[in-house]
Parts: C-alpha cells; structure tokens; sequence
C-alpha cells in the first residue's frame, strides 16, 4: 500500500505539503500561496500601510523576502491602477555578493514589469562595504551597513517619488529586531518594530507588508513561484550580535512554536501610535533629518576617515 500525503485542511482536496505548526493548518502549494497574499494583504490593511493611490518604492536586496515581497505587491497592485511600484536596490559594494544580487534583482523587475532604480554606497558616502570592512573601525561591519543602508533606501525612495518605503522585513526579523533592543538595553529604538511605520519628516514612510510571514514560509514561496533569488548570505554577517538572537529564536520556535509572534506581538505593544511624530533637526554635514547635531551616518563616516585604513 502506498502511503499518501494528509489532505489540506482548507481546500479538503489536494495533497499538503506544508504543516504550520503554530495553527495546525496542513496546506497544499495552492492553498498556501493564496494564504500567505491573503496574509500580506490582511496586515496591510491592518496597519493601514497603503492607500488607492500608493506610489510604493519596494527595497529589492535580490533575496527571497524582498522579491517574495515584490512579487506579492505586484500582484496587488493589478487591483489598484492609480497605484504605482518602483523597484529600489542598494549597492553597498561588496565585491561578487551584491553584484549578483543586483543582477537578479534587475532581472526580476525586467520579467514583472517594474521600474528598477540602483544606488550605491560609493556614490552616496565615498566609500564602499568592502573598503569598510578592511578599514580600522570600533563597530562591526553590520552596523555601518545598517546605517548606511537605511539612509540609502530613503534617499533611493525620495528620488523616485515614493509616498511609501515597503521593506521585506519577515517575522523572523522583527522578532530579532525586538530582542536585540531589549538585550541592548535599547528600549526606545523598539519603534522600528512598527510595521506600519511613522510619518516622519525628511523621511519616506517605511513599512513592512511581510512581517507577519516567517522566514521558513518566504522560502516555501520563493520555491514555489520558482523565482531566482540569492541564496548565499553576506560575507560579514558573522560579526553580527544578530546571529546569536537568530539562532536562539530559533531553537525556541521549535520547541515552542508560537514564540516569534508572541515576541512580535509584545513589541508592538509598545511602540508608539503611527500618528506620534519625533521632533526633528538636520545634520549640520549633510543636511539631512536627524534628531541630533550631526546624524548617525555622517558620524560612522566620519569616525572612518579619523581612524584610517588598516595598515596607515
């Protein structure tokens, strides 16, 4: 006798091929291709992430939750014809990593349809992550990158003309992000935890149409929809903090499924309303918005340029 797959709990007729643990669902690829659109969809409109008439730059990294992400807003998008998406990739110049990932990037946006803008650390700051990392520095090389990063998105995001900023940030990363704040005693920082993001002035409004997809259901996704997507990690994400929180959620949604949403969850609880603004300045070298005198990149660059390379 030849053992069969149990059936999907929602259709009741096809084979499953995925079992949620943390709702009990058994879903076949049907099934949960539409579950998780209907997920992004119901999180949008939860936090009312967008309007009818949305001009949306989606940060495309070349990853599967970036063009997982892509792929699902595009979809959408069809039902809204006054709405708009642009493609925006950062270049942070780390020799082979990024340059196949722009290159799928690039090639995505071409088979969907979708205006694709690239730019680049060099061209933003001078410098690129290769030239960082090899550079004599205080922080790990993920911390400039972070800064640097979120800088670029936004001014990526201002040069299209976007209203909104939709990152693929998956539960798996906002669970990280919460927890790393917590350990690092850095409790105010917990509003980028906000999925629905904040209107802010000089800034694009950021938000997170997959934080409620887990990273292992954004690969199922990917592999599903058959979509090329890179698969290596960066080559300096070891000297991340965020790989210890990573490994340590990890092992708790496996013995406990349900924890990074309830992580997820309590850190919502306490960020601000999206309404609530901070009051804010420009930085006295760049001039752009900062809640200080001079903003968090222009310090990092110019910490740089104090200590110099390596073997100076």
């Amino acid at each position: 006798m030849t053992e069969t797959s149990p059936v999907c709990t929602k259709c009741a007729k096809r084979d499953s091929i995925y079992f949620r643990p943390y709702s009990g669902e058994r879903l076949c690829p049907t099934c949960f291709k539409r579950s998780l659109k209907e997920r992004v969809e119901r999180t949008i409109a939860r936090f009312e992430m967008l309007e009818h008439d949305s001009r949306v730059a989606v940060g495309v990294s070349g990853g599967k939750d970036s063009l997982g992400l892509l792929h699902i807003l595009a979809e959408i998008e069809r039902s809204y014809p006054k709405a708009e998406i642009i493609a925006v990739s950062i270049d942070e110049g780390v020799r082979g990593y990024r340059d196949e990932a722009i290159s799928i990037a690039t090639e995505a946006c071409g088979d969907l349809g979708v205006e694709h803008l690239v730019i680049s650390f060099k061209e933003l700051f001078g410098v690129t992550m290769d030239e960082i990392a090899a550079s004599t520095r205080e922080l790990g090389a993920c911390t400039y990158c972070g800064v640097l990063r979120r800088r670029a998105l936004n001014e990526a995001a201002m040069r299209v003309e976007a209203d909104r900023l939709a990152t693929g940030h998956t539960l798996d990363d906002m669970a990280q992000t919460a927890l790393l704040n917590v350990l690092r005693g850095d409790v105010n920082s917990l509003s980028r935890v906000n999925p629905g993001g904040s209107d802010l002035p000089g800034f694009v409004r950021r938000i997170k149409p997959y934080c409620e997809v887990p990273e292992r259901e954004s690969a199922l996704y990917a592999y599903l929809e058959g979509f090329r997507f890179q698969e290596l990690p960066c080559p300096y994400t070891g000297e991340a903090m965020r790989n210890d929180v990573r490994g340590f959620l990890n092992r708790m949604e496996i013995t406990r499924p349900g924890t990074m949403f309830t992580v997820y969850r309590t850190a919502i609880k306490l960020t601000p309303e999206r309404g609530e603004t901070t009051m804010m300045g420009t930085c006295s070298k760049c001039g752009e918005p900062t809640t200080g005198t001079v903003c968090r990149a222009c310090q990092l660059i110019d910490g740089l340029r104090e200590q110099g390379p390596k073997n100076a």
